[in-house]
């Protein structure tokens, strides 16, 4: 099972949350960017739909697969603020 950290920092004059260096919208406030992080990650944890998924790789291949529902990730909230 695969592990994704949602981080608080500082970004664009306010706060947001970033996972594996990708930034969410910027917040006002750090409780307002904790919040919506907290809520992301227990998001994402919520099973879905068995899907066929069709991707294009990076030399222009695509490919399908089937992405199982219930295979979500461990999630967590970092604040080192």
């Amino acid at each position: 099972m695969s592990h994704v950290t949602y981080k608080i920092v500082e970004h664009d004059g306010g706060w947001a949350y970033t996972v594996n260096g990708v930034f969410s919208e910027p917040f006002p406030t750090h409780a307002a960017a904790l919040s919506a992080a907290r809520r992301a990650a227990a998001e994402q944890r919520v099973p879905g739909r068995t899907e066929a998924i069709q991707y294009e790789t990076a030399d222009g291949q695509w490919l399908t697969e089937t992405a199982a529902g219930n295979d979500r990730p461990e999630t967590d909230v970092e604040d080192n603020a």
